[in-house]
């Protein structure tokens, strides 16, 4: 499935939430098309109307999620059957979800991956810990992805990108590919996580969401400020 992706590089993760600036309208396939403009090789995004739009604008792969709440669950990527077969629907080429260790996930979730699988779309597990990497490679997932470290209780707490997981990863993972996601807000940690062995980044938050930019901006002038 490594085929799907031309060459390593950088996918840029378009989203933006309802309860954001940018939620609604075009703005994230203007988004996707920037990113397509200045080199990236792929398209994460959220949600059948962004994915779809996105997939008519651009020439990159497409990586579908979407984010659901559910109540008393803290899964919330691509949670259910109904969520693989919209993503799919809309057309992307790798259906992401939630592969954690939580509320029996790793038990569940087989029956998404076999279906997303039989539809002939990729799938790409979001994981917090190297354990739940490991697993989803023998659940049979093409893309293994650290995006949820530091978003479960259990998995590192760090202000940064995990590292040293996408570099156990890299070097353990003999049949899924490793994406590097989660936290990447500097083109150093870019870099970083191609050099220790990740074949693709993802980076959004840095990129996509200015509401964020302009916080850290904010942030580190109020000490000027006072």
């Amino acid at each position: 499935m490594n085929r799907i992706f031309k060459n390593r590089g950088l996918i840029v993760s378009c989203q933006a939430l309802e309860n954001e600036p940018l939620h609604g309208g075009d703005t994230m396939i203007k988004m996707a098309q920037a990113a397509q403009q200045s080199g990236a090789i792929g398209i994460r995004a959220n949600g059948v109307l962004d994915i779809w739009g996105i997939k008519q604008a651009v020439e990159l792969p497409v990586i579908g999620i979407i984010k659901r709440v559910m109540t008393g669950s803290d899964i919330f990527i691509t949670p259910t059957l109904t969520e693989v077969n919209q993503i799919i629907e809309a057309g992307a080429d790798i259906v992401a979800l939630d592969v954690t260790d939580r509320e029996n996930r790793l038990e569940t979730v087989k029956k998404l991956i076999d279906a997303a699988h039989a539809a002939g779309a990729a799938v790409m597990a979001d994981v917090s810990t190297f354990e739940e990497g490991m697993a989803a490679e023998k659940l049979g997932v093409d893309y293994v992805g650290t995006t949820l470290s530091g978003y479960t209780s259990y998995s590192t707490q760090i202000a940064g990108p995990d590292i040293r997981l996408m570099s156990q990863l890299a070097k353990s993972l003999t049949k899924a590919v490793l994406i590097a996601e989660g936290k990447i807000s500097t083109p150093a940690d870019a870099a970083l996580a191609l050099a220790v062995g990740a074949e693709y980044v993802v980076v959004g938050s840095a990129i996509t969401r200015p509401q964020l930019i302009t916080e850290h901006y904010v942030q580190a002038m109020s000490a000027v400020l006072g």
